[in-house]
């Protein structure tokens, strides 16, 4: 695999640099040579609205002239008054919220941490293709062997599980024939896999970086009550679908899913502002302060960026055009699937959707959405990702919540161009 795969495709195979120059505005990265790309994913999924929302630099401006920093200590009443509103938006039994994170990597750690505090438990299920971090322990609890190969010194984590992939189903079932036994066996895995001390299961409601897979109806409810019948934990990393990406304040109540720790970040910042929380029932609330902190967590500039940012996105009329414009999106992205050779599926929802690429033989093609993405940048002006750091074969298509309709087509139409073009030239455009 070669460097541009893990640069996500980039033109020529090397990363965008910039001089100092570039900058983004709304939906769009402005290079120093003048050059506008069209960002269709978000940045790295962490502007939902956007690269300068007003509302957020404003709030960012204002409390950068009060002080850039200050230590948790007097920040924390603040820091609970930020996330409630939040917390009136969020699942059944979620009351209680911690804000000591600026990333979602260690926010899944503190999600561990109190779940394996409260449990007396140490081991933590996960899932094929899932993705929770870039820390030594998150990146060993998610499911993807090559970002684990280089660190034989990696912490154990527990049990992975096979994803409710639909498409590619692991156990060759079709839903709603198949008995959801992406979630019966669960409990298989819990006694015969695991050393009998789990004490949680980290699940994304829709599993990101791993191809945006969406579970199949049911799949969270059956996984809850498994996981009741044994008392595991459920933590729902929220850190890509949670904040308006499905149309939603949180992105469990979209897909059924009843959680007991929710963890939040990247769209927690609005325009890339670094921020973190935990969220979580009441009597799960068992950390001590210095079990879990970090020197800038609550910082008064995450916490103005949160506050304005939370303020927009729990807006009833706002939530309600993302879902408008997301559903205009997905029949959209259907459309060009349907007319493309390339494409194998088209899924998502809300704001995050995902088209799979696959040879005329069914099987995964990565390379040829690694060419799509690079056409699109370089022939479109179109900001694209893949699955899996580019070993996937995924397109990720996640524009920031706030695009209007008129850039909702621009997206999509340059999209169709380059699936075109890619097809045309038999997966080789421009070589």
């Amino acid at each position: 695999m070669t460097s541009s795969v893990l640069h996500e495709a980039l033109p020529n195979g090397r990363e965008a640099r910039s001089s100092g120059s570039a900058r983004g505005l709304g939906l769009t990265v402005e290079l120093e040579d003048g050059t506008a790309l069209l960002d269709a994913v978000s940045g790295t999924f962490n502007v939902p609205l956007g690269y300068n929302h007003p509302a957020v630099v404003d709030a960012i401006r204002e409390q950068s002239a009060r002080g850039v920093h200050l230590a948790s200590e007097f920040t924390r009443d603040r820091a609970r008054q930020v996330l409630q509103p939040l917390l009136a938006h969020a699942p059944q039994g979620i009351s209680a919220a911690w804000m000591r994170d600026l990333t979602g990597s260690t926010a899944n750690e503190c999600a561990v941490r109190i779940a394996q505090k409260a449990t007396g438990r140490a081991e933590v299920i996960s899932l094929f293709l899932s993705h929770h971090g870039q820390t030594l322990y998150t990146t060993g609890l998610s499911g993807n062997a090559f970002r684990r190969a280089a660190f034989p010194a990696g912490p154990a984590t527990g049990v992975k599980m096979p994803a409710p992939y639909c498409h590619r189903c692991f156990y060759a079932q079709s839903y709603p024939d198949c008995g959801l036994l992406c979630a019966e066996r669960l409990a298989d895995f819990v006694e015969f896999a695991s050393s009998g001390s789990v004490a949680a299961v980290i699940v994304e409601p829709v599993l990101g970086n791993g191809g945006n897979v969406v579970p199949p109806p049911g799949y969270f409810e059956r996984l809850r009550e498994i996981c009741d019948q044994h008392g595991i934990l459920i933590i729902a990393d929220e850190v890509q679908t949670g904040l308006g990406r499905l149309g939603t304040v949180f992105g469990s109540t979209t897909v059924g899913l009843r959680p007991d720790i929710i963890t939040l970040a990247k769209g927690l910042g609005g325009i890339g502002v670094p921020v973190g929380a935990v969220l979580m029932r009441e009597e799960l609330d068992v950390l001590d302060s210095y079990e879990h902190s970090f020197t800038s967590g609550a910082n008064p500039l995450a916490l103005a960026a949160a506050e304005a940012t939370i303020r927009v996105i729990t807006d009833a009329a706002f939530l309600a055009d993302v879902r408008r414009k997301g559903a205009v999106l997905g029949a959209r992205l259907r459309q060009l699937g349907r007319a493309s050779g390339l494409v194998s599926e088209v899924r998502g929802t809300g704001m995050m959707w995902g088209l799979e690429l696959s040879r005329p033989d069914g099987s995964p093609a990565p390379e040829t959405a690694r060419e799509v993405i690079r056409v699109a940048r370089e022939e479109e002006r179109l900001i694209l990702r893949p699955s899996r750091y580019g070993f996937g074969n995924v397109v990720k298509v996640r524009p920031a919540l706030i695009a209007d309709d008129s850039e909702v087509a621009d997206i999509t139409a340059r999209l169709e161009r380059a699936l075109i073009r890619v097809e045309r030239s038999g997966g080789k455009a421009g070589r």
